[in-house]
């Protein structure tokens, strides 16, 4: 039947992206942010929730998400929210303790404030005002409604056992364990069940995304890594295109600049702090952010489980792009493969024209699932 395989995705749960789950990674309330961003380095993830002891705190937007002892029932521990390598960069950032310093100075104060406790920073970034679960027999594409509004990640109780789901994500929530889903994880699951009618609309052009636009936030190939990671925070970004210095007027390399329709060379992410050890980092803070990323990408943290790809590759990070005409399905097949969370959108001249995250792949798969149910 033509509709069998939206029918068939309309009828998935979050309990089947589910099975290859790993445990939940963690970081309790009085950790360190330099010991939350070593957890966030070695177990390569881009976020962690913070837990307390329960009846101490109110999490974050009002949520109250617990784990508890599955015979007894009583509260073990309290989820009060989600930390981001974002958080980190913004706490790092905050309140330009970077500027005007020597190295020095910055690498002492980067010390202290790398000394904070986690449960400090919390809501520093969009993403961690909120802290949400999804029930495992919440439906795919409930699911993918709330991964397209904005939200990248939410906790999934293990032994959810609610039939009756008439939310797609809950504030409130007790369970003896919980796993992570993610937008990523999403994106994963389309790609290998890609038959039937959702293969009709992985093959849509790029362009169906509005990914073209005429500003992108980018920062130059000249900009410090300290100034990059200013340009994060100021516009809570979680990366920014690389361009190549304009030849023609003055740039201010300190500071986010259109980069549409400059010559893309680079990716600077949040998630590129990962790569390194914060005694690392503090020897990096004066290098340009370009030739940052390209250490970085030779780090064993990163490439420690990409043994299949040869040394001269990782020698410099390969751009993730695509152009206007790609089809979706190939703007996520890089995604995944690449563990990137946006595509550049590129001219056959390489020049940066737009950008595709993976809110926008997930909103237009959803919206063209229901609209193919619905005819």
């Amino acid at each position: 039947m033509q509709n069998s395989e939206s029918m068939s995705m309309k009828d998935k749960k979050v309990r089947d992206l589910m099975v290859e789950k790993k445990r939940l990674v963690e970081v309790p309330y009085t950790a360190t942010l330099a010991h939350t961003m070593n957890t966030l380095v070695v177990n390569k993830v881009a976020a962690v929730p913070v837990a307390a002891p329960p009846g101490q705190w109110i999490g974050a937007g009002g949520s109250m998400i617990v784990e508890c002892d599955k015979q007894s029932g009583t509260a073990r521990k309290h989820y009060i929210g989600m930390v981001t390598m974002l958080d980190i960069v913004a706490h790092i950032a905050g309140d330009d303790h970077f500027s005007n310093g020597d190295n020095d100075d910055v690498i002492k104060d980067l010390d202290q404030r790398m000394s904070a406790p986690v449960s400090s920073i919390i809501g520093h970034s969009f993403e961690g005002l909120s802290l949400w679960t999804l029930n495992p027999n919440t439906s795919l594409l409930d699911c993918m409604e709330v991964f397209s509004k904005g939200i990248h990640r939410a906790m999934v109780p293990v032994d959810g056992e609610m039939e009756n789901v008439t939310c797609g994500v809950e504030l409130v929530e007790a369970a003896s364990s919980y796993q992570m889903l993610t937008q990523m994880d999403v994106l994963r699951f389309l790609k290998d069940n890609a038959g039937g009618e959702l293969q009709r609309i992985l093959a849509r052009s790029v362009q169906d995304l509005g990914a073209e636009t005429e500003k992108i936030y980018a920062i130059t190939e000249r900009t410090k890594l300290v100034d990059a990671i200013k340009c994060l925070k100021s516009a809570m970004l979680n990366a920014v295109p690389i361009v190549r210095a304009s030849d023609l007027r003055e740039d201010d390399h300190r500071q986010l600049i259109n980069g549409r329709c400059r010559k893309l060379v680079g990716t600077f992410s949040a998630s590129d702090l990962r790569g390194c050890y914060l005694a690392t980092l503090k020897t990096w803070l004066g290098v340009n952010a370009l030739a940052f990323t390209e250490e970085v990408a030779t780090s064993p943290l990163f490439t420690a489980s990409d043994t299949e790809r040869s040394e001269s590759e990782r020698c410099r990070r390969e751009l993730v792009t695509c152009n206007a005409e790609s089809p979706i399905y190939d703007v996520i097949e890089k995604a995944v493969t690449k563990h990137v969370h946006r595509v550049w959108v590129v001219d056959q001249e390489g020049l940066l024209v737009g950008v595709v995250s993976l809110t926008d792949v997930v909103r237009v798969i959803r919206h063209s699932l229901l609209s193919d149910s619905d005819d």
